[in-house]
């Protein structure tokens, strides 16, 4: 079947294709790749990956495009669902016989929900979906797909055995091909990444227990399972060849250093060196000082980091496996070892209170991260945060979808007996202010523009939408 894979048009800014926890409009416009759905659309030929806000296509330029296609399979999320169902029935206003299927962890976790929110959905894919959605385009019968749920005539909804998890990684296609086929790469930008950059995944699932991380619990699994480093290094290697103008490698695994990993993790370093390459990952805070060093001499950049809170109580309470002791010691190797970190806080988490925001807030200020993200804590469904919000109160059932306003900017929705979700919302205006209207981080970050006029231009228009960011939460 001709297969379209769509990241559906949504407000402007809406970041719904990362695969990370925090699907909404960020502080400062950026975009992740949709690799959930390029992964997939490298298993299908002839498909094509279409990432609608990214390219800024208005609806009306959406569905034309679509109308070309048997088979349109939607990334969505919780946030973005109820645009993305009211998106399939335009589809199907415009072409009854396209069939649609919808996939990510929304979807995964509520099944029965999703498909009876809307007649225009037609299944649904659960667990890992890569081949999923492969078997569908290949035309196979519903009922010999592992892996979906769907409708059946009677109006009742079926679902199939689940689908196995991918074991061997290695199997799966690189994605950076696709990416260069279908995407305009210069559209995709972070803040604190190098610009353009690419980012991809060298494995599934994480080992670490966090009750608010979305994909672990939902489609990943607890599970590490990596692609070699042989095959990484391919991937890296064809991106040098075919996409020149890529700056940076982001590997955007839940935990790229997760401790059973890191001789892999070096074996990659050095081959990425001697390539010639400049990169990030994601990082878990504990990262001893022998292994950063063979990463930093290695072209590692920049580590993202999930610190959280700066509340050893608070890091208990969501089982992240972490101290503020062992965070701080990791930070001030990474700094005694010039790579750069980019910090990101939640605040609402379980046993939060104004004390503990003040905390966070000063802990941020003392490791002194060179930049931040602060999120709210988001209770999505499939989630032990999600379960724990309901049966403690701290969250409505009925309202839990919405984790984001009709712009885009994430909501506060936990609320506790001492702290309502209106001063939980306003601390990240707070927490923002205080870390970045220091008189020393404002020194650090002219210092950075000074030394590039590209970075100049890049921080100036970061900083007007960083302004409109903080007066909406003002409002």
């Amino acid at each position: 079947m001709k297969t379209l894979f769509l990241q559906a048009p949504s407000f402007d800014g809406f970041d719904g294709g990362a695969g990370s926890r925090y699907q909404a409009k960020r502080e400062i416009k950026s975009f992740w790749y949709p690799t959930w759905l390029a992964q997939p659309a490298a298993l299908v030929p002839g498909s094509r990956v279409l990432d609608a806000p990214v390219e800024e296509l208005s609806v009306e330029e959406t569905l034309d495009i679509a109308a070309g296609y048997e088979l349109v399979i939607i990334h969505t999320s919780t946030p973005s669902f109820p645009t993305d169902a009211k998106f399939a029935e335009l589809i199907k206003q415009r072409r009854a016989d396209i069939l649609i299927g919808m996939v990510g962890a929304k979807v995964a976790v509520e099944p029965d929900a999703s498909l009876l929110a809307s007649p225009a959905i037609d299944f649904v894919a659960r667990e890992e979906f890569d081949y999923t959605c492969k078997e569908v385009a290949e035309g196979r019968a519903f009922k010999d797909i592992a892996g979906i749920s769907y409708k059946l005539i009677d109006g009742s909804v079926q679902h199939n055995p689940s689908r196995a998890t991918i074991e061997q990684m290695d199997d799966l296609p690189f994605v950076a091909p696709i990416y260069q086929r279908d995407l305009k790469i210069d559209r995709y930008f972070i803040g604190y990444l190098l610009h353009p950059y690419v980012s991809i995944y060298t494995g599934r699932g994480c080992r670490s227990k966090c009750t608010f991380c979305l994909w672990p619990q939902t489609v990943g699994g607890h599970r590490y399972r990596v692609r070699s480093a042989a095959n990484v290094l391919a991937e890296a290697k064809w991106i040098k060849e075919n996409m020149p103008q890529v700056r940076e490698l982001m590997f955007d695994d839940d935990t790229f250093t997760d401790s059973s990993n890191m001789e892999r993790v070096h074996e990659i370093a050095r081959g990425l060196h001697a390539m010639g390459w400049t990169w990030s990952c994601n990082a878990k805070a504990n990262v001893p000082y022998e292994s950063l060093k063979i990463m930093k001499e290695n072209g590692l950049r920049l580590l993202l980091v999930g610190y959280e809170s700066g509340d050893d109580q608070i890091l208990h309470n969501i089982k992240k496996g972490l101290r503020t002791d062992i965070a701080r010691t990791f930070t001030e190797n990474c700094r005694k070892l010039g790579i750069t970190v980019h910090g990101t806080f939640i605040l609402g988490l379980p046993g939060e209170t104004k004390e503990t925001i003040a905390r966070t807030i000063a802990y941020a200020k003392e490791i002194n991260p060179h930049t931040i993200q602060v999120s709210l804590a988001a209770p999505y469904p499939g989630t032990t945060l999600y379960k724990q919000a309901i049966e403690n109160g701290w969250l409505e059932h009925n309202t839990a979808a919405n984790t984001v306003n009709d712009k885009g900017v994430q909501l506060a929705m936990i609320s506790y007996p001492h702290l309502s979700k209106e001063e939980i919302f306003h601390g990240v205006e707070t927490f923002y202010r205080s870390f970045y209207f220091r008189p020393s981080k404002i020194w650090e970050i002219v210092k950075e523009m000074a030394g590039s006029w590209e970075m100049t231009r890049r921080r100036l228009r970061e900083g007007v939408e960083f302004f409109r960011f903080l007066r909406a939460h003002e409002a």
